[in-house]
């Protein structure tokens, strides 16, 4: 039978394009994305399509850790909480904006418990009472879990909901662009997006690419993952934030990522009981020969040594405070072998640090009165993992390449693990073009610090205001047809051409490089741009970025044959696009005076190195590379909010649709005609806590009223 949704072939400028109709478009099939679809229905609003890059891919399905912690307000216990306090435990982390943090903490609960109501089996006591610990950066016990596939059991579950709802999915599909329109009043407003269908041949039977027409956007797309090479993030993990900046997007702390100690084959953190359990470090050369113990040569002393690797289970992420005396010395340490010494990393969970036999008397208290408790004060690493936590010992097992603890190393590095900042979001997670809401990791609500497992929260709570809004306010019909016709034809054309230029380039012998091409951007941000940055490392990426993205359009080069070459011809247009304006809010930032903050080190002559952190010489500097001398931010900037956006192309005397307007800046002058582009950037204060009338009576007349979404 005929689906509403079916694709109908319309004239698109030269071409017959399938356009698919329907109010919302929900780009991204991970917890957000399915959350979205799932509100969306359940407010009334089932005119919902969802399209994924691959449904089975993604984050939310395939990330995770020991013990993947979902944050949220307390239920349990005497100890007090309140939505107040827990936005102002949001707020605190710096450069966040008020109405996020306070959004995120008032539907914190809602959020959970629809989960719990869907079938995730978060521990609750026998009385219901849903049982919490402290994660980093949480003044209370809000954290809670369901084992190291968190985020999976979160998508599978609404997953299922959503499609009990008959929304339907259009899988591969790879975002290439979204079609904006000028709104009433000023500014665009998207009436839909152009993907890429990566499961149609292109032999000229029915057409690769495929048009959404709609009224909103919910841009549920993740992070920009593929920009670095050094990273946790799954396979199949890439984001499409880069189409977002070219439709005008603005931006927002892009230079906020979170960086942390993983392993790579497979790719996961190695947080919480695999560093509680104090593995021994050791590094080797390229071809895994000249085995040693790097960690005591900056940690003489065997207790701290220890001490410093167990406190890496809870205060996981690396985190410029803890790197100048405390546990994230570590995350520098393996930085200098694997990046500066060109070496690798491996955990030995075979042997314990420095010597045969554990010694728990040289253990810190915190350290040893844990280890106590849990029974694994003694023999080997691997043993006291499991003996602590079985499943954390057989998910290497079990995964490919297939690790066995007890007899295998295990290689590790210092990866991109999740983008703090992201697209620009007001208190409703709209962004800046109206009809278009970032959510999850593609919106840009966190601020500097957030506490551990924030960003699944936070994933829920977008979802569910961008449907509150989308269901209050924006149900008209898409744009008439032929006015989204004329405004998609420059966007398709744009994209045939692209296609057939890189098709043509090829037929005359040219190299496909989209491959290498990607491998190398990914390489120069890890290595320039990575936990460890300075003015100068930031600069030499950004002019290289920008000169693969100025001429890239007239060499890209792919084989029209083959579906995979042809998709990534825009799945590399997009991280280069993102990784140039990325760059350029780092080089702002420094300019700005930005100082070492969050999860970066921030390279400064004027700097100090981490100190010895004992003993009598406690405050001498340590004999390390001048790269890790910094200066700490202190909260400076805590309170401002930096934004970029990317300023197209124009004809000398024109002027572009995508125009951010007034205020902006660039950080290298570029020409109006540049073929890159040009990100511009501004600073503004930060919105504060809303101090809201709480009085009943009104509160309850104005929800009367309007529900109190405006």
């Amino acid at each position: 039978m005929p689906h509403r949704h079916d694709p109908v072939l319309v004239r698109i400028g030269e071409t017959d394009v399938p356009v698919v109709t329907a109010n919302t478009v929900v780009v991204g099939t991970g917890s957000a994305g399915f959350c979205a679809a799932d509100r969306l229905w359940e407010l009334g609003q089932d005119d919902v399509v969802m399209v994924a890059d691959k449904v089975n891919a993604g984050a939310s399905r395939n990330a995770g850790s020991d013990k993947q912690t979902y944050y949220k307000l307390t239920l349990s216990g005497g100890d007090g909480d309140s939505v107040r306090e827990m936005a102002q435990t949001l707020f605190a982390g710096g450069a966040m904006d008020g109405d996020n943090a306070l959004a995120e903490a008032a539907l914190s609960a809602r959020g959970f418990l629809r989960l719990c109501d869907l079938g995730v089996p978060f521990p609750q006591n026998r009385y219901g009472e849903f049982i919490g610990y402290k994660t980093d950066h949480d003044p209370r016990r809000r954290a809670t879990s369901v084992g190291p596939y968190t985020s999976r059991t979160m998508v599978e579950r609404l997953e299922a909901k959503v499609h009990r709802n008959g929304t339907r999915v259009f899988d591969e599909c790879r975002v290439v662009d979204l079609v904006t329109v000028p709104a009433d009043g000023g500014g665009r407003a998207v009436v839909g997006l152009l993907v890429l269908r990566t499961d149609v041949r292109h032999d000229g039977e029915q057409s690769p690419f495929l048009l959404f027409r709609c009224t909103n956007v919910v841009y549920a797309t993740g992070g920009p993952a593929g920009m670095y090479a050094t990273r946790v993030f799954p396979h199949g993990q890439w984001g499409a934030s880069g189409a977002a900046y070219r439709a005008g997007v603005h931006g927002k702390n892009l230079t906020e990522w979170q960086f942390g100690l993983a392993s790579t084959h497979p790719r996961w953190n190695v947080s919480g009981t695999y560093m509680q359990v104090i593995p021994r470090f050791v590094s080797t050369d390229a071809d895994g020969g000249d085995e040693r113990e790097f960690l005591t040569e900056a940690i003489g002393d065997y207790g701290r040594l220890l001490s410093l690797v167990f406190l890496k289970g809870y205060q996981w992420p690396f985190d410029v405070r803890k790197a100048r005396d405390g546990s994230s010395l570590v995350d520098l340490l393996v930085y200098r072998e694997t990046v500066l010494r060109g070496r690798r990393v491996f955990l030995d969970f075979r042997r314990n640090p420095m010597r045969d036999e554990l010694d728990p008397a040289a253990l810190s208290p915190e350290a040893r009165d844990y280890l106590e408790r849990a029974g694994v004060l003694f023999g080997t690493p691997v043993q006291r993992l499991r003996r602590m936590n079985e499943p954390a010992y057989q998910f290497y097992l079990r995964k490919n390449p297939y690790v066995d603890l007890e007899t295998d190393l295990l290689e590790v590095d210092v990866c991109a693990q999740h983008n703090n900042g992201g697209l620009v979001v007001d208190a409703w997670w709209e962004s800046n073009v109206r009809g278009l809401f970032p959510v999850g990791e593609a919106g840009g609500a966190h601020g500097v610090y957030r506490p551990g497992g924030a960003a699944l929260n936070s994933g829920q709570v977008g979802a569910t205001r961008a449907a509150q809004m989308i269901v209050a306010r924006r149900t008209d019909p898409p744009v008439a047809l032929d006015r989204y016709a004329a405004a998609a034809a420059p966007v398709q054309a744009a994209a045939t051409g692209l296609v057939a230029a890189a098709a043509g380039r090829a037929a005359d012998g040219w190299d496909e490089d989209t491959g290498d091409l990607l491998r190398r951007v990914q390489e120069l941000m890890s290595a320039k741009a990575g936990p460890v940055r300075s003015e100068k490392s930031i600069h030499e990426a950004l002019d290289q970025v920008h000169a693969w993205l100025a001429e890239y359009e007239r060499t890209v080069s792919a084989d029209p044959s083959s579906r995979r070459s042809v998709n990534r011809v825009f799945l590399v247009r997009d991280t280069l696009t993102a990784a140039y304006v990325y760059l350029s809010a780092m080089a702002d930032y420094v300019a700005h005076g930005g100082r070492s903050r969050g999860s970066v080190l921030y390279s400064d002559p004027a700097g100090e190195l981490p100190r010895v952190g004992y003993g009598p010489r406690s405050d001498d500097e340590l004999d390390l590379p001048e790269v890790f001398r910094f200066r700490l931010d202190e909260g400076a900037l805590d309170d401002e909010v930096q934004e970029a956006a990317w300023r197209p192309p124009t004809a000398a005397g024109s002027s572009s649709p995508a125009e951010p307007g007034e205020g902006w800046r660039g950080v290298v002058r570029r020409a109006p005609d540049d073929p890159a582009g040009e990100p511009v950037l501004r600073w503004r204060p930060r919105r504060p806590l809303p101090e809201d009338d709480d009085f009943f009576e009104n509160v309850w007349r104005e929800f009367r009223d309007h529900g109190n979404v405006h």
